[in-house]
């Protein structure tokens, strides 16, 4: 940084927020530029970029902007940029283990619509309940943020999911994503970027639980209980699909870049969505998770017609096929019996997600349950 210090565009394009951000924390929190010289606008020192390193830093892991700012406003010498800065109960604001334990759990909440395809189905049962915290409103972060969020999320949510996932946060219209009276810090904080349309952040969030307790916990505890209260937002005020876009195609990326299992292990499970079914990411979660577990799979995504998916599974004579369905009208269960028909059918052939009817799946369909069962099935049957 040149010794005059930083511009405030500099400085927000340095730390990846909006100029207005920088405004907000400025005339709220006192975190403004100190260098100042007669004539000229106030610049950002080395000393200002730190703290409002800290500052970007524990709002992404969902510390209240106030109580960030108050440890921010500290001397900076005792924050490094690389992380370890306290949060507000003294100890460090990272993503740990504890924030994505197996803590006792609830199942998710059914009412959530929108269009991610999350559903319990494959989901993995349940929000983690760490501590007792408000949802996450869009009046607490940057400014410039919506003035309230409906997001356009997940139908993919919905369905299948058994009730109480997130907890009693009321569903009608307002300002906050509903994510449950003791939601996870960490997806406290993804909601709030979520918010804010922050996609490093969001990237940032994600990728620490992913590869900090895996993609199944990462999926239950932080990514799944937002989603969810994105849906429930939606299903109220029919508003900002772009937070849920966002944030669909953030996870969608981070859980593409889980390593896969090496080229020459030949893939025996082929997972697809439904003919007509756009949902995916649950499917996207499943084919992560085996990855972690060294199973390697093919997945053929959205809206598979019925004949190309017999097409697949003729070429490749896979163990494991899994379906997803989200919509009813998706849910067909022609599809299932085409499969069966064929010279070699699957081991296993799975139907996932709410939009199967409940009664009259073949007595030879598998139905998935959260997504740790899941891959435990799966990997059982493809360990051979």
């Amino acid at each position: 940084m040149a010794n005059d210090g930083l511009s405030a565009g500099a400085a927000a394009r340095r730390l990846g927020v909006a100029v207005t951000t920088l405004r907000t924390w400025h005339q709220r929190y006192g975190l403004g530029p100190s260098r100042h010289e007669p004539g000229h606008h106030r610049r950002y020192t080395v000393e200002d970029m730190v703290r409002l390193q800290v500052m970007q830093r524990l709002t992404a892991q969902g510390v209240s902007p106030a109580e960030a700012a108050a440890w921010a406003r500290r001397a900076p010498s005792d924050a490094s940029l690389s992380g370890g800065s306290p949060d507000a109960s003294g100890g460090s604001p990272e993503l740990t283990a504890a924030d994505l334990a197996g803590f006792p759990s609830a199942a998710p909440h059914p009412g959530a619509s929108g269009r991610s395809g999350v559903s319990s189905d494959v989901a993995g049962g349940s929000a983690d309940p760490v501590d007792s915290v408000p949802a996450a409103r869009v009046g607490d972060g940057e400014g410039g943020a919506p003035a309230d969020l409906a997001g356009g999320a997940p139908a993919d949510l919905a369905g299948a999911t058994p009730a109480g996932l997130v907890g009693s946060a009321p569903a009608g219209g307002g300002q906050t994503i509903p994510l449950g009276p003791r939601a996870n810090p960490a997806a406290r904080g993804l909601a709030r970027a979520a918010m804010r349309l922050d996609g490093p952040s969001m990237r940032y969030i994600i990728e620490a639980a992913v590869t900090g307790r895996g993609v199944i916990l990462a999926w239950i505890h932080v990514i799944m209980p937002v989603l969810i209260g994105i849906g429930e937002r939606y299903e109220a005020t029919a508003r900002f699909i772009e937070v849920e876009h966002l944030l669909s195609r953030t996870v969608t990326e981070v859980l593409a870049a889980v390593p896969r299992p090496p080229r020459d292990r030949e893939p025996r499970t082929l997972l697809a969505a439904a003919d007509e079914e756009q949902h995916t990411l649950p499917l996207e979660a499943l084919a992560a998770a085996l990855a972690e577990q060294g199973v390697p799979t093919r997945l053929l995504g959205a809206r598979v017609p019925s004949q190309a998916l017999l097409d697949a599974v003729n070429r490749t004579g896979p163990v494991v096929v899994v379906l997803w369905s989200q919509l009813p009208g998706s849910g067909s269960i022609d599809q299932l019996e085409r499969i069966q028909a064929v010279p070699h059918p699957p081991l296993i052939l799975a139907a996932a997600g709410p939009g199967w009817p409940v009664e009259g799946l073949p007595p030879t369909v598998t139905t998935l349950g959260d997504l740790a069962s899941a891959v435990r099935l799966i990997a059982r049957a493809t360990s051979d």
